[in-house]
């Protein structure tokens, strides 16, 4: 890629961006909008959307990004939670890591790579016509000794790197122990799950679970709900919340002859009582519904599974991570999420089934990451001219126009890699979800580790591969050859994975204006005639940080090799930093909260980026002819791993469980508080089912409902 198609590649993404901003700025301020663009503070009572017009809110206006900035980060953790404060920390790491990786590969790397001549003379007069490649260390003639300034870089940015992976590590550690410490007593810290429940001829689970607990943990053991199988129940439940929701809707009309129909063939029976007619359907409904929650109690509705309550935290943790039975698959215990948090379908699979599940689950994505492999290669060869004009030979004579072909190679092939990436989320989350994870909040851990390395595999490997390798399989026969193609040739990817991180602005920016949702609406309002309440949705962590950790590796491994990507994303992030604040504290309202444990996450592809660059450097080194800083660099990887030895030893362990020593002094802290029997009285019902629930729906004046199953 040239300068100039970077260059139109830029320029169509900023006027992308810069459109969308306005239009957000501009729609937000529309009350019929608000439901789209502040939906959380309609839902909190904090916005109302009734309100006249007024010219001003045609105009766009700034003042969403000051009230974004302005917001500390204490507030930050009081409305949205650690998750979200972690979510933004991204940001910030990303920020500080590549102010200093910046001003580093502009101000110093750049220049040096620029003035080599390893591929072609220096002309200053023509820099839009030159490629890109010039500006990568591709350029730096081999064996020069400017080489080791990218040696001293390279110790340089691990050395920035681990010293602010180790402060974030530990500020993130110190805010989860705190926000257990200041928390009062949850559910999910006196609640465990048990699973693997032995079934005994002529007892039912409900017995075997009380039985089990009163003999091995009698001083501890407060209560237990087994759970059931209500898969068709929340069947029926979605079918009354629609009917709920139409009929709410029929009832909102100010003209009651639109609530008026014929019945019979073509409309041309008598007129019929529509509002009538959906509340005989709604009670039909919630009878069924009743009927069928009742039969839930019969035995072999159970599941060999419940949720065991204690007295304390301790006594539950204690429980949860010993094992409880000499056969290891039996009495499996591990500690309850939150009731909110529990992801009740997967209650219904069997332990077999589960196994089963994870073996499709893992073929199914292998087969997602050959499809999608097949793809970038495809994609790959738009940015390439001769490879274009040989797979579509009618086009040569359109790419011979210096803008059609500038924007065919600069804007299109990350356009068209970004809207195929924006279709896997939702897979990788299905696949989680397939996999027995009693939360959702594991769900979309393990969708986002999911989505993390398959967004490394077939963006970044993929991508290089594809462009390089797969294209010169012949260089492979010769392996002599092999050192130098590598070392000119995937440096010079840096021009793709550049325009992808421009192209991405846009996609930030459309996250602001939420395009679907608003069309949706609009569409709801104005022909369907339907006007639904307040949705708020929750941040989608499991696409969100994946994507912004990329561009972190993109980052790291390109900081030595082509510098120039480095603006581009450092604007990615600033603009990330700003959108997300404005939309977690506007939109998204957080449907669960893990304490941060997401940070792990973060920690780990970090310290694989740096091992990646660092890999690399050893051999861009070796194949400069500069053998003495390749061997210099060896230590690096080693210390590197050392230090994530270390955070791992030291951090880790109370994201997967809290120490014995905060849960025995939260424990003596309240046990003569007398609020703690209204706690206990209340963890009895905590996790029972939500399908088991009674119904209630103001619309009708049917008050037959009332709770079918009491907790043991």
């Amino acid at each position: 890629m040239i300068v100039s198609a970077l260059l139109t590649s830029v320029g169509i993404n900023l006027g992308l961006f810069l459109l969308y901003v306005v239009l957000y700025s501009v729609l937000r301020k529309q009350p019929h909008n608000l439901k789209i663009y502040s939906p959380r503070l309609l839902a909190d009572g904090k916005l109302s959307a009734e309100g006249g017009f007024a010219i001003d809110s045609l105009l766009p206006s700034p003042g969403w990004v000051r009230a974004a900035w302005a917001v500390s980060e204490d507030d930050l953790l009081a409305s949205c939670g650690l998750d979200a404060v972690v979510f933004i920390r991204i940001f910030v790491f990303c920020l500080k890591v590549f102010s200093v990786a910046g001003a580093i590969g502009i101000f110093i790397l750049l220049p040096i790579n620029y003035l080599g001549d390893q591929l072609r003379d220096t002309d200053f007069s023509d820099i839009p016509n030159k490629s890109i490649d010039l500006f990568s260390i591709s350029n730096v003639k081999d064996g020069s000794n400017r080489l080791w300034i990218h040696f001293s870089a390279a110790y340089l940015i691990t050395g920035v790197v681990c010293y602010l992976l180790y402060s974030e590590y530990k500020f993130i550690y110190h805010k989860r122990l705190d926000l257990f410490h200041t928390s009062g007593p949850q559910p999910q810290h006196f609640t465990i799950l048990v699973r693997g429940i032995p079934i005994e001829d002529g007892s039912s689970i409900n017995d075997i679970v009380h039985r089990f607990f009163m003999e091995y943990h009698p001083s501890t053991y407060l209560s237990h709900i087994v759970v059931h199988r209500t898969s068709k129940l929340r069947t029926l439940i979605t079918d009354a919340e629609k009917l709920y929701g139409r009929l709410t809707h029929l009832k909102s009309r100010s003209h009651t002859s639109e609530n008026l129909r014929r019945s019979g063939f073509l409309g041309f029976g008598k007129k019929v009582d529509v509002v009538g007619d959906y509340s005989k359907k709604l009670e039909d409904a919630e009878e069924n519904l009743r009927i069928a929650q009742s039969g839930v109690s019969q035995a072999g509705e159970e599941v060999p599974a419940a949720f065991v309550s204690f007295k304390s935290r301790y006594g539950a943790a204690t429980v949860a991570h010993i094992q409880q039975s000499i056969n290891p698959t039996l009495w499996v215990t591990e500690q309850a999420p939150d009731p909110h948090d529990v992801y009740w379908p997967f209650f219904s699979t069997s332990f077999m089934k589960r196994w089963i599940s994870k073996l499709v689950v893992f073929v199914a994505s292998v087969a997602l990451i050959i499809v999608f492999l097949l793809l970038v290669t495809f994609v790959q060869g738009l940015t390439n001219l001769e490879q274009l004009e040989a797979f579509f030979p009618f086009l040569k004579s359109i790419l011979t126009i210096a803008v059609v072909s500038q924007v065919i190679t600069g804007y299109l092939p990350s356009l068209i890699l970004q809207q195929l990436l924006s279709v896997v989320p939702p897979i990788m989350k299905l696949f989680s979800s397939m996999q027995g994870f009693i939360a959702n909040s594991a769900v979309e851990k393990s969708a986002c580790s999911k989505m993390l390395g398959f967004t490394i595999w077939n963006i970044f490997f993929a991508n290089v591969l594809a462009g390089s390798v797969t294209s010169r399989i012949q260089i492979f026969f010769d392996p002599k050859n092999i050192p130098l193609v590598l070392a000119v040739v995937v440096p010079a990817q840096a021009s793709f994975f550049i325009a992808y991180v421009v192209t991405s602005w846009a996609s930030l920016s459309a996250e602001l204006t939420r395009l679907f949702p608003l069309i949706g609406d609009w569409i709801g309002r104005h022909c369907s005639g339907s006007t639904d309440g307040v949705h708020v949705p929750s941040i989608p962590y499991h696409s969100a940080i994946p994507k912004i950790l990329l561009f972190e590796l993109l980052g790291l491994l390109y900081f030595l090799l082509a510098p120039l990507i480095l603006p581009f994303l450092l604007v990615y992030f600033c603009l990330g930093y700003i959108i997300y604040r404005n939309q977690l504290l506007n939109v998204y309202l957080p449907k669960y909260e893990t304490g941060g444990k997401f940070w792990p996450i973060v920690h780990n592809s970090t310290i694989f980026s740096l091992l990646l660059m660092q890999a690399i450097a050893i051999g861009i080194f070796a194949l400069k002819k500069l053998p003495l800083a390749s061997g210099l660099i060896l230590p690096l990887p080693v210390l590197t791993l050392l230090f994530n030895e270390y955070c791992r030893k030291r951090f880790l362990p109370v994201f997967v469980a809290y120490p014995a020593e905060s849960l025995i002094k939260k424990d003596r802290e309240e046990q003569n508080d007398p609020e703690m029997n209204v706690f206990f009285n209340k963890l009895v019902t905590a996790y029972l089912d939500p399908a088991l629930m009674p119904v209630r729906h103001p619309v009708t004046t049917n008050d037959q409902n009332t709770p079918l199953l009491s907790s043991a």
